[in-house]
Formats: structure tokens, sequence, C-alpha cells
């Protein structure tokens, strides 16, 4: 399931929703969508959900969210789990659970 952070636009959100793209709240194993980078915080990885942090313009965010929802590493649930995510223009930098090391991923695999 995905949530957004209250910041993310009224516009950005109604994109999303034309897209068919679920916005559910309450639920486990949820994919949390902010424009707070003071998310990207190792320490807050956890089994049951998936954070992720957009570091992008106000109006960038739903086609991003919608770009990285159908990448092949994180288009599902499953692969999203445990995870902190910073998308960039550039690629997506992830913390892991238990990882040491913080991994660099090109939106192209």
């Amino acid at each position: 399931m995905n949530i957004l952070d209250e910041n993310i636009t009224d516009s950005q959100r109604q994109l999303l929703r034309s897209w068919k793209i679920p916005l559910l709240h309450k639920l486990k194993t949820v994919t949390f969508f902010t424009r707070d980078i003071g998310f990207y915080d190792r320490q807050l990885c956890h089994a049951d959900y998936c954070l992720v942090c957009l570091d992008l313009s106000q109006y960038e965010v739903a086609s991003f969210i919608r770009r990285f929802l159908r990448h092949p590493s994180f288009n599902t649930k499953a692969k999203r789990m445990g995870k902190i995510i910073r998308l960039t223009h550039v690629g997506l930098q992830v913390w892991r659970l238990h990882a040491k090391n913080e991994e660099r991923l090109n939106w192209h695999p």
C-alpha cells in the first residue's frame, strides 16, 4: 500500500489517483512517500514498511512515484519492504534493513 506525506500537493495526489495508483492509510506493509529528506536515515529501516524520500520539486512528485513503482527493483511490495529510498533525477539511493552500506541504482537497470 502507498501513503503520501502531507507536504505533497493536492494536484500531485490527483495525478496519482488518475493513474490508478492507490493511496491507502492505516495498513501494515506500506510504502510511505515524503519530500522530507530527513526520513532518509538508515536507522529508520524496518521490515514492515518502506520509506521513499523524494528529493525533487513538488511538481515532479507524481511522475517520479509512478516511475519508482515501475522500477524492476521496487515493482512489488515485497521488493520494497525494509528499505529507505531516496529518489533523485540521477537515480536512487537505498538503505536496506541490516545493510552496512548504501546502494546506488540507476533509473534504467
